[in-house]
């Protein structure tokens, strides 16, 4: 905690999250607009005292898109990533504690997904269940947990020969307690690192669905929708684009913030963690 809070970078990206956070659950309180309300005496307005981010050509208003857009995709975003490294945790110690034949095959599945276009299956799945979010949710666990398994694989396949392992074997202990005892908790720095980075990557492949439009799907909101609606009256209207873009840049700032900060905090060979503020 010391050499975290040392890292400036890091305090400030958790200080932007917490904000972003704070607004995405609390925003909504501060207008009397919900995201799926039109205002048709105020089509397409520029920011003013009764619309503070403006309005769309629908006539919603942004600030309050703009909180449900983000709520929706932290929500994508944080469910995605916590998922993902579960699955990958257990996947990738689980091949490399068992070996041999499991071993094999784990990797062969591994490397056979990576090379499949998953961006084209997402978009596929996605767009043929009418975007439901909670879909979203699933199919991008399902294609982005294989990158972090093999990590973690190559890190487990020494954890596996490490004297409290053969311990716990000689003691009669079963191989998914050893896995979930002793060889998972022993890659938390690798598990915390990855889960905060792995934010910022949900963010990026949500936002680039629904901009492309095939992630979430309108009645409802998410900051990618926000920016294919703004997209296309971005000289026009630019508070349309300017405002979810903005959000998506400070979530994925303050995530990579953290995340570097975490890495550097949790390896205490590292010069940055060691020397800290020095940034």
């Amino acid at each position: 905690m010391r050499r975290f809070l040392r890292n400036r970078l890091a305090v400030v990206g958790v200080v932007i999250f917490l904000l972003l956070v704070l607004f995405g659950a609390f925003g909504g309180r501060f207008t009397s607009y919900a995201y799926t309300d039109a205002d048709f005496a105020a089509l397409t307005q520029p920011p003013s005292g009764a619309h503070w981010f403006g309005t769309n050509q629908g006539g919603n208003d942004i600030y309050a898109c703009a909180v449900h857009g983000l709520q929706r995709s932290l929500v994508i975003a944080v469910s995605v990533s916590v998922l993902t490294i579960v699955l990958a945790a257990v996947i990738g110690s689980g091949a490399a504690y068992f070996g041999g034949r499991v071993e094999r095959v784990t990797l062969a599945v591994i490397h056979f997904l990576l090379i499949v276009p998953s961006f084209l299956i997402l978009a596929l799945v996605s767009h043929r269940l009418a975007g439901d979010w909670r879909v979203l949710i699933v199919v991008l666990t399902v294609f982005g947990w294989m990158s972090t398994a093999r990590v973690i694989w190559s890190v487990s396949t020494s954890l596996r020969e490490r004297d409290y392992v053969r311990a716990a074997e000689f003691m009669g202990v079963g191989p998914l307690r050893i896995i979930l005892r002793h060889i998972i908790p022993n890659l938390g720095s690798l598990l915390i690192v990855n889960l905060t980075l792995g934010v910022v990557a949900t963010v990026l492949s949500e936002t680039a669905l629904s901009f492309l439009g095939f992630g979430v799907q309108t009645p409802d909101v998410s900051l990618g929708t926000m920016l294919a609606d703004g997209a296309s009256t971005i000289t026009s209207a630019p508070w349309l684009f300017a405002f979810p873009a903005g959000l998506v840049v400070l979530l994925t700032v303050s995530m990579t913030f953290i995340g570097d900060g975490l890495r550097d905090a949790l390896d205490p060979t590292s010069v940055t963690g060691s020397a800290g503020g020095r940034r």
